[in-house]
């Protein structure tokens, strides 16, 4: 690698509810660079989930997030002449970034609703241990937890 890794940003939180992650679940809703679209998006999804589960809707996403992050996840190794996959633990940062993409793309995969209900059916599933995103959690997991024959490569 040459020269210096890039610094990290510091992004402010989001307009409506002043949260850092929030803000950057909006970032990753963005597409081609329009945030009000996905800031609408989003606040739209959270005062469905606001309406559907007569909870706090922010407190339902931070559930989510929180369901979904993984704790390990397996990552390729090629040690004499063979590749394995070997099981890491993630570290946070990783975690709330694959928690979110996952949660979008399951969100995105859903079909026959505009994006704030797919954004909020699957947050509220998320946050109760359900739906696609959590799936897809639970075979990373699975995975890592098969390979774990090879962890001392690690």
């Amino acid at each position: 690698m040459r020269g210096k890794p890039a610094p990290k940003r510091k992004i402010p939180g989001d307009s409506k509810f002043n949260n850092l992650t929030l803000a950057k679940f909006i970032n990753h809703v963005m597409r081609r660079g329009k945030k009000t679209v996905a800031e609408s998006v989003v606040y739209g999804a959270l005062d469905i989930i606001a309406a559907k589960t007569k909870k706090d809707s922010l407190a339902v996403f931070e559930q989510a997030i929180k369901n979904v992050a993984p704790i390990l996840e397996v990552k390729s190794r090629r040690i004499g002449g063979a590749n394995y996959q070997v099981p890491v633990e993630v570290r946070g940062d990783r975690q709330l970034t694959l928690a979110m993409r996952w949660i979008i793309e399951a969100a995105r995969r859903r079909k026959g609703a505009p994006m704030r209900e797919k954004i909020a059916q699957e947050l509220i599933d998320a946050s109760t241990k359900q739906g696609e995103a959590m799936k897809k959690r639970q075979d990373v997991h699975r995975m890592a937890e098969a390979n774990r024959a090879f962890a001392h490569f690690a």
